[in-house]
């Protein structure tokens, strides 16, 4: 009588591409179950900001350069609404899952640092791209956006939200609450973004805060994006390529790091 065969596990391979879209459709489904509050909230946040310029204007036509002041505004709004979805996205699933003590169930499967890494990164890249465009079609019915250059738009929207979806992910590793999440957010995330020329040109600030505001990574994807639609830059832009791809790659390791040594994650 033959014995029974017990089955082998199979090797996942040089990638686990099944686990990777597993964990990208959870990452994108989750935000998507509360659409309102992660993709519509956002779009309103934004539209309240242009009005309240709208309105301080009081109907006077101001320029930045060539550019009208409004118009000027539009891309710095739209990528602002794109960084901090991104970060809000992997930094809440990341501190969520720890939290309520689910996070076993994504460190058990067989995927790898590199995996998990790139499956918040890409969730947090498409909820921040879903928020941009439905943002700027809802700006558009106000302001006449240009397409200066789709290539600009694209790269350094995509690069931004990998950034903060990156520096997302560092955060919810980090933090034991949402109290420490709050630290990030308020002293790191809101004045990067405040201070990197989304309400304004870095050109019409003193010589000391311009210095300081080229020391900003945020200021070289806004600066880079803007230019995608309006053809007009405050900063060197193959600086602010080599930036992003610079600062992306630096957290994009730590993130690994901090992922294949368990840190904060495993007992």
């Amino acid at each position: 009588m033959s014995q029974p065969t017990i089955p082998m596990p199979r090797a996942v391979g040089a990638v686990n591409w099944i686990g990777l879209a597993t964990l990208i459709r959870k990452e994108v489904h989750r935000f998507l179950k509360v659409w309102v509050q992660t993709v519509a909230a956002p779009v309103v946040t934004t539209l309240l900001f242009y009005a309240v310029f709208a309105l301080a204007l009081g109907g006077v036509v101001r320029k930045v350069g060539d550019v009208p002041f409004l118009l000027f505004l539009a891309p710095g709004l739209i990528m602002m609404a794109i960084a901090q979805n991104a970060f809000a996205n992997s930094s809440s699933s990341m501190l969520v899952a720890k939290v309520q003590g689910n996070i076993v169930d994504v460190l058990m499967p067989p995927i790898s640092a590199l995996e998990l890494t790139s499956a918040y990164v890409i969730g947090g890249v498409v909820r921040g791209a879903m928020v941009g465009l439905v943002t700027a079609l809802a700006i558009a019915v106000f302001v006449p956006l240009q397409l200066h250059s789709i290539g600009f738009i694209l790269f350094h929207g995509v690069a931004a939200a990998s950034l903060l979806a990156l520096l997302g992910l560092i955060g919810g590793i980090w933090a034991d609450k949402f109290d420490h999440m709050a630290v990030v957010t308020n002293f790191i995330v809101t004045p990067l973004s405040f201070l990197s020329g989304t309400f304004y040109s870095i050109d019409s600030v003193p010589p000391a805060f311009r210095f300081i505001a080229h020391l900003n990574p945020f200021f070289y994807f806004i600066d880079g994006f803007r230019y995608g639609f309006i053809g007009q830059t405050d900063g060197t832009l193959v600086t602010g390529i080599v930036v992003m791809l610079g600062t992306n790659l630096v957290l994009g390791f730590v993130a690994w790091r901090m992922i294949a040594k368990g840190y904060k994650l495993k007992a």
